[in-house]
């Protein structure tokens, strides 16, 4: 039986802490969240030996001080769990910054290795490190490795069953802080260790060390015991204001200064650099990319070729699905009798999640595209360049951040992107993040640009979704200054960011980067989606018509076959209702089979007595001229029977209507035309938008089901965006109001709750409101001047 170890995987960002957990877990990983927060959670297997290894990925962190929900979450774990040991992924080209953390894993006692990262990018940069007299100093095993290519990740195995079989013990280390502050520390150590209340897992000298620093939590935690809670407390603030009496700085500042002094004295010893520090490549690369004139044109440059590049290479996928899906649904209407269950499973379900899951090459190409930037740290750059930007705007640089991974770039999500705000100490700066995150291009809204682009902006598809970029990122920065000036008054902070250095990324750390985004928008699609899929069609089916109502439809339609078997054109052709229903079903077939070059299909049709009528009825409907043999008898019957076509098709849409309007979704669209009508927006688009509440994917799928509701004839299927073409309401200046609409209109329900999560439920509801108010000003700005301009 495998002996287990428990590990954590801990380090700063960019310090390759990811790399390191995909090259350790491979395919083996899983994700979650850390009970009761909605910071996710990474964990994976491995087995080495004899021993069967769970690698926990622990969120990116510079400190174990409770700045942010991520360093507390860290912490927990490292306290509450207790794991084995903890692995620290060390930068070795930013040492001295790296060992910060180290240090106060240090003091915190658990057992440590240090995976020194990243040693070729130290090595090019002329820094040499003496790894075995850094293990001396900081008395924990040090690992030299270069995880992007797998380099050292054996040996960091072997010292991990190594060490966990040596000894698991804590053993805090003291550093002094100065004769002031560690006079304080010795006082409430002391104080700590008499009491009978306090968690023993805790470590005294560390926890009176972060009651000095200002931790909120340890000193919240520190007031459980009344009879020295108040004592230790005015030690603290004794220390602090002879701290700064003495030297005008917190003793916060002053302990980071003297842990930075000792990381200092020990890389003094183990560290060598080369004469010549001469300038790396990243730097070099920099002089150009993050230049002030020339970095925005190569940003914008790179943003454009993404979305080349995505349109292009997912082109023939998206069309193999859809066809995929067409299929699928031609099957079933051909094998499931009409009725309700037909209609349920190809307009609910099919035309629901299948319109979804269509887009699925195009989401992954995106993501693909995006993991490139941010593992060959060209994302950091793209945030360094947008803080002057965003400061202009009343925004934090570390709201960059947040709007990228909302999609600022495309493919992104709301949800995290509000989670990222947690990093700006500023409340009001935070706030206004927090309600312009939304305004982003999520990868939830990409299936409805992507199906509007391609119904009415088919040769220029890059071009708009660039546009749109732009758009999203313009009104939002609008919206921020519009917010900072008038509710978030407020001053600035200050934005200090690191540039990591460029790396070339791996081909297995791109494959997991984008199978993980995707797995997570397949899996909406196939819970979620499906079950508002199913929810929408419900209410977009009942109550319907009544009886009566369904009778006077057929009657109309029994009208005119009788009308047109009536006229001189078709009598002798079509002697009663069957044949003509069978001349209409075949010309149908005729003008599929032209469309399609089905040779097969116009060969069969071509021994049928009726080919010259439906040649002469396909070139009449073309306005060609007649084909050759046409005689003035067959133009007769051909108009005949393409005005009998026009009827039924008309018949069969008005009952389509008529149908969707006596539902439950229907009558709430139809009553939001009264405010919807000036921005061109019918009840179909109502309800597809409400339904975008839900999901912005809901758009598409509901739009589905709504352009196909009564049409499951497999002769009639088309895609939505044929629908959407042929549509009359539709056109390009209505498909453009609906893109910009669909960006800036409320977020999604979950994106809501996440706001409330992060502020309260008064800016969730404003987050709402004023997001509906932007959208509705803008699209009725941009329809009413196009129809203004087109007229």
């Amino acid at each position: 039986m495998s002996k287990k170890i428990t590990i954590a995987l801990s380090g700063n960002p960019n310090a390759g802490k990811t790399t390191v957990f995909n090259a350790l877990t491979g395919a083996r990983q899983h994700i979650a969240n850390y009970p009761g927060v909605t910071v996710e959670k990474k964990f994976g297997i491995v087995k080495h030996g004899d021993y069967e290894i769970e690698v926990v990925d622990l969120p990116g962190t510079y400190s174990l001080t409770a700045y942010s929900l991520e360093e507390i979450v860290a912490r927990d774990f490292l306290i509450n769990e207790r794991p084995d040991l903890v692995v620290d992924i060390v930068d070795a080209s930013n040492l001295d910054r790296n060992l910060y953390l180290t240090v106060q894993f240090r003091e915190l006692g658990i057992p440590l290795i240090v995976a020194l990262n990243m040693v070729d990018v130290a090595e090019s940069r002329g820094i040499r490190i003496d790894h075995a007299a850094l293990s001396k100093l900081l008395e924990a095993p040090v690992v030299p490795m270069v995880a992007r290519s797998n380099r050292g990740i054996r040996a960091l195995l072997d010292q991990i069953v190594s060490s966990a079989e040596a000894s698991r013990e804590w053993k805090p280390a003291a550093i002094s802080y100065g004769l002031d502050i560690d006079q304080s520390i010795v006082q409430i150590t002391a104080l700590i260790e008499k009491s009978e209340i306090y968690d023993k897992k805790y470590p005294a000298r560390w926890r009176a060390l972060k009651c000095l620093e200002g931790d909120s939590q340890i000193t919240g935690l520190l007031q459980r015991d009344p009879a020295i809670g108040t004592e230790v407390l005015e030690i603290c603030k004794n220390t602090h204001k002879h701290m700064m009496a003495t030297l005008e700085d917190e003793p916060e500042g002053v302990i980071a200064d003297h842990r930075y002094g000792y990381i200092n004295g020990i890389t003094k010893q183990v560290l060598k650099r080369k004469i010549d520090l001469r300038l790396n490549l990243s730097d070099q690369v920099d002089k150009v990319l993050t230049n002030r004139a020339l970095g925005p044109l190569f940003m914008i440059a790179i943003l454009y070729g993404i979305y080349s590049f995505t349109f292009w290479a997912s082109e023939v996928p998206l069309a193999l699905l859809e066809s995929f899906f067409d299929w699928i649904k031609t099957f079933l209407s051909n094998t499931l009798p009409a009725g309700n269950l037909q209609s349920l499973i190809v307009s609910g379900i099919i035309d629901g999640v299948g319109g979804v899951l269509g887009f699925v090459p195009l989401i992954m190409f995106m993501f693909f595209a995006i993991a490139i930037m941010e593992d060959s740290g060209y994302m950091a750059r793209v945030a360094y360049m947008l803080d002057r930007v965003l400061r202009w705007f009343g925004l934090h640089g570390n709201s960059v951040m947040a709007l990228i991974i909302s999609g600022g770039i495309s493919g992104g999500c709301a949800v995290p992107g509000v989670f990222a705000t947690r990093t700006l100490r500023d409340p009001k700066e935070r706030i206004a993040t927090l309600l312009v995150v939304p305004f982003m291009n999520c990868g939830a809204k990409l299936p409805v640009y992507a199906i509007i682009i391609a119904a009415f902006f088919a040769k220029r598809q890059a071009q708009m979704l660039f546009l749109l970029t732009l758009l999203s990122w313009a009104f939002a920065l609008f919206a921020a200054k519009f917010l900072r000036m008038t509710v978030l008054k407020g001053p600035k902070t200050p934005f200090v960011m690191e540039l990591p250095p460029y790396r070339i990324p791996t081909v297995k750390g791109l494959l997991i980067h984008t199978w993980e985004r995707t797995w997570q928008y397949i899996k909406k699609a196939g819970t979620v989606i499906l079950g508002f899929s199913v929810l929408i069609w419900a209410m977009m089916t009942f109550p319907g018509l009544d009886e009566h109502q369904l009778r006077s439809f057929e009657e109309r339609r029994n009208q005119l076959v009788e009308d047109t078997l009536a006229s001189h054109a078709l009598k002798t052709i079509a002697p009663n209702g069957e044949v003509l229903m069978e001349l209409d079903a075949l010309y149908t077939s005729y003008r599929a089979a032209i469309e399609n070059s089905d040779s097969a299909t116009l060969e069969s049709i071509a021994e049928s007595p009726y080919v010259t009528l439906l040649a002469a009825a396909a070139h009449l409907e073309e306005n060609a001229p007649p084909p050759p043999g046409a005689t003035v008898k067959n133009q007769l019957a051909a108009a005949a029977l393409l005005d009998f076509r026009r009827g039924m098709q008309s018949s069969r849409f008005e009952e389509q209507q008529a149908r969707l309007k006596h539902t439950v979704a229907g009558w709430l669209g139809v009553k939001l035309e009264a405010v919807t009508s000036p921005v061109g927006f019918d009840y179909r688009l109502n309800i597809a938008l409400l339904a975008g509440f839900a999901a912005k994917e809901m758009v598409v799928s509901t739009l589905g089901t709504a352009y196909s509701l009564g049409d499951v004839d497999p002769e009639e299927a088309k895609s939505l965006t044929e629908r959407l073409q042929q549509d009359p309401r539709w056109n390009p200046l209505m498909a453009f109001t609906v893109l910009v609409f669909t960006m800036l209109y409320v977020p999604c329900f979950v994106t809501v709750i996440s706001i409330q999560r992060e502020s309260n439920w008064r800016w969730a509801a404003f987050s709402v409101g004023f997001n509906l108010l932007v959208a509705y000003g803008v699209s009725l700005l941009i329809y009413q001047i196009g129809s203004a301009l087109t007229a």
